[in-house]
């Protein structure tokens, strides 16, 4: 029987962020987890660090940069904050020795991997990118900015990000990554990384869950048909958070895609 021990949190300087990263597993396949808006490593994934199979895969799961414990400095949010997370990403998997690695990006992280995965094809095996889009909708704008002030947001939503962050910085940084979006809206058609998708050459996998409120029904069936041989699975049950409700039939997919 094997047994795998988790190593501790590290850091490490990636383009002058303080990146917090974890590694698990002995797994010839590298996969890194990237986590949505405002996200960290165990808000985002820790289903996914704990249940995928550690002898298949070594994991590296970060906190983006200014997110979690990646921090100081402080988040920023210019417009192209996707593509600089994109190439942090892939200068932190180099920075530990990874050449070739697959992806799993959920929300904000799917569309870092999008990125990633066009901008640096030599380095990306396959892709997982889940309740992500290319482009924001200005009816997606205005939901966004209807929920720009946390205390909107219902207490069990809240409250987790406020015992991350401390309310301040959890708040600032909120309002900072609505205002960004509502902005992106409103230029070049909402295009978040839409000319970006014929690039990618890895074997994809978009996944979305049916009841997903967060994420117009438009937006995975997109990618599927503008991403090249990109399969669309559905989660018919699955809301935004599908990985997280359903882990076990989402790692069981994630497993099979990247193994087969």
């Amino acid at each position: 029987m094997w047994i795998f021990f988790f190593e501790q949190e590290r850091k490490i300087n990636v383009d002058g962020w303080n990146i917090n990263y974890l590694r698990v597993g002995t797994g010839e396949h590298p996969v890194l987890l990237l986590p949505g808006a405002v996200g960290s490593i165990w808000t985002n994934f820790k289903p996914q660090v704990e249940g995928l199979d550690k002898g298949k895969f070594t994991i590296v799961a970060w906190d983006p940069p200014g997110y979690g414990k990646s921090r100081p400095p402080d988040r920023t949010f210019p417009d192209d904050f996707f593509h600089r997370d994109a190439t942090c990403a892939r200068n932190l998997m180099k920075c530990l020795g990874f050449t070739k690695f697959s992806l799993v990006g959920w929300s904000d992280g799917g569309i870092t991997s999008l990125i990633l995965a066009a901008k640096y094809p030599d380095n990306v095996r396959k892709m997982v990118s889940v309740a992500a889009n290319a482009y924001v909708t200005p009816e997606e704008a205005a939901t966004y900015k209807q929920y720009q002030n946390i205390d909107t947001w219902s207490q069990p939503m809240r409250e987790p990000m406020v015992a991350l962050y401390g309310e301040e910085y959890f708040r600032t940084m909120w309002f900072n990554w609505v205002d960004t979006l509502v902005r992106i809206a409103e230029k070049n058609n909402g295009d978040l990384c839409k000319t970006l998708l014929p690039q990618i050459q890895c074997p994809t996998l978009i996944v979305q869950g049916s009841k997903d409120v967060m994420v117009a029904a438009e937006h995975p069936i997109y990618l599927k048909d503008h991403i090249p041989g990109a399969k669309l699975e559905m989660m018919e049950k699955g809301a935004h958070n599908l990985h997280l409700r359903y882990p076990e039939e989402f790692n069981a997919l994630v497993t099979k895609f990247l193994t087969e």
